[in-house]
Parts: C-alpha cells; structure tokens; sequence
C-alpha cells in the first residue's frame, strides 16, 4: 500500500496509527507500510505495529488511537473474531476510524463470513458508519493460507475492505442534565397594537338604523302558511283502514278513546256489593239501608241481580 492510498484515507500529520498485522505477511511489505505511515504522520504523530494474535494481550491504553489499520498487506488473510473487533473499538479515540481488509464469501460458511455479517459485527462492536470500500479478488498466496488456516474449500472468495468510526463519546460516558425545578415567570402576553384592537372593536354609535336591513317576519310566510287547516285533516286515524274499525292506542291523547266512549253507550250500571258481608243471610241480618232488604235469603257467591226500582228505593 503506497503513501497516496494512505492519504486517500484521511490520514494526516499528527495522527495516531495502530497497525494490526497476521500471519503469513511478509516483513519487507509490512516494513515499507510502516514506514509509509510514519512519514504521513510526521514527528507528531505515531505509529504502532502489533500482531492480531497478541492484540487481546497487549496493555494498550483506550481511546489512544486516531487510526486502527488491520491486514491491510496484499498477503494478509486473516479473520477478525468478535472479541479482536471489540478491542479495536476500545482503543480507538472517540470520533477515530477503522479501516480493514479480510477475506468474504458470497455464501454463509461455517470459518468465512459474506460481507454483510462482517459489518453487522463491526456495528455490534459499537463502531458506527460502516461502509464497504472496494472489493477485490483474493490472491493464491491469500487463498492458499486460508484455506491451510480454517480449512475452507469454497471457490467464491473474495477481499473486501470496510471503514468504521468510532463514536464522538466514550463507552459509559455520562452527562449532568439541567433541569429547572422552579416555578417558571408567566409569558407577557405581546403589546395590542391600538389600530388592530379599533378594527376589531364594534360599538352602539357604529350602528345606524337606516343602513341595517331589517326582515318583515310575516314576509316569511307564503300563502300555504296563512290558510286555516280543516278539522278533518287533524283527526287522528288510528285504525283506520280497508275494513277496519277506529282503535284508540294504550296510552291516547287525541281524544279517539273518550269518542269511542261515547259513541258505545252508557255504561252498564255497577251491581252494589255488600258492605257487611251478611246480606245472604236474610233481613235479620240486613243493614237498613242494605239494596237487599226484603228480599229472602241466598247462598254465599250467588248472583242476585236487583231492578232499577229497588235500587232507586235504596
């Protein structure tokens, strides 16, 4: 990898650089690598080489690095565990960036992953921005330590290279919230501007009675309205049908029930009833007022009817 692709990532002078390299990189490529970076960084920057293998094991500090590169020699065919990715996150500074290479599959595999589970596991990592920059063929060189390595047989092998960042706050990082318990000043209500409170102000003196259009009640009403209505149309017609006769409801307010009354005849005269409860047993037993006076005695419950005559007499 030469200076200008270096540059092209956005490395500048200053910048702290961890350089993650694996087995079977050579050691003239990763000489010429290292090199390459520390004249981009200058004297005021840094670069750190360590091997994948003893990344887990290193005491580097967190939040240390502006740039973590990993296998990023042409040779390199190595596979970023979940723990390796994870502690790459940690030491990057917040705001710092992940570039790496590693070799992909097209189909899910049990020792190589397609691209897509490689950077759902950069972002489970905690690094965020994840994107896919290029995608080449894997070299023999590359192919044949692979498949040495996990034992991988596949022919759909590919390298694919992924940046991530980091974000602008540290894992646990917290923030004191202002919150204001006081009781908050009412808002002033905005100042009336005077000409828009007279447009909206109405009073007796802006009302003249000649320009007001006032409406004749009766013109309301045409000449259907003024014609007295016929009787006959306000009866009520209950029942009434082909055959049927008048039938005044339950609950009638029309009067149809007191008309029907009428109509029937008079009402059958109520029969008197006993108030002592011993008139069937004869006059020496009958009140003097008693209906039945005079009359011989009868069984208990049998009807006696008596004429008009003796009931006037009573």
């Amino acid at each position: 990898m030469t200076k200008e692709v270096m540059a092209d990532l956005g490395i500048k002078a200053g910048d702290t650089v961890l350089l993650v390299w694996a087995q079977p990189s050579s050691p003239a490529s990763l000489k010429e690598l290292a090199e390459s970076l520390g004249t981009l960084v200058g004297s005021d920057g840094k670069v750190a080489l360590e091997n994948m293998e003893r990344l887990l094991l290193s005491s580097l500090a967190g939040s240390s690095y502006s740039w973590v590169l990993s296998s990023l020699l042409w040779d390199s065919s190595s596979i970023h565990s979940a723990e390796t990715l994870a502690e790459m996150a940690r030491v990057l500074k917040p705001g710092g960036k992940l570039v790496l290479e590693e070799p992909v599959t097209e189909t899910e595999g049990q020792s190589v992953r397609t691209a897509e589970k490689l950077m759902s596991a950069l972002k489970l990592s905690g690094l965020m921005s994840v994107t896919e920059i290029s995608k080449d063929p894997l070299g023999p060189d590359a192919v044949s330590s692979l498949r040495s390595s996990t034992g991988f047989q596949g022919n759909t092998l590919s390298r694919v290279r992924i940046s991530a960042s980091k974000p602008n706050f540290e894992v646990g990082s917290s923030s004191q919230l202002k919150l204001s318990f006081g009781k908050k000043k009412p808002a002033e209500k905005p100042a009336v501007d005077p000409r828009a409170a007279k447009m909206w102000t109405l009073s007796a003196n802006d009302i003249d009675d000649d320009d007001v259009d006032l409406v004749d009640s009766d013109a309301l009403l045409d000449a259907e309205d003024l014609k007295k209505p016929d009787p006959a149309s306000l009866k009520a017609s209950c029942g009434v049908g082909a055959g049927q006769k008048k039938k005044a409801c339950k609950n009638c307010t029309c009067g149809l029930a007191e008309e029907l009354e009428t109509k029937g005849g008079q009402k059958s005269s109520a029969q008197p009833k006993s108030a002592c409860g011993s008139c069937y047993l004869g006059d020496a037993f009958r009140c003097a007022s008693c209906p039945y006076l005079g009359m011989p005695a009868f069984k208990p419950g049998e009807k006696i009817v008596l004429d008009d005559t003796k009931l006037n007499d009573a």
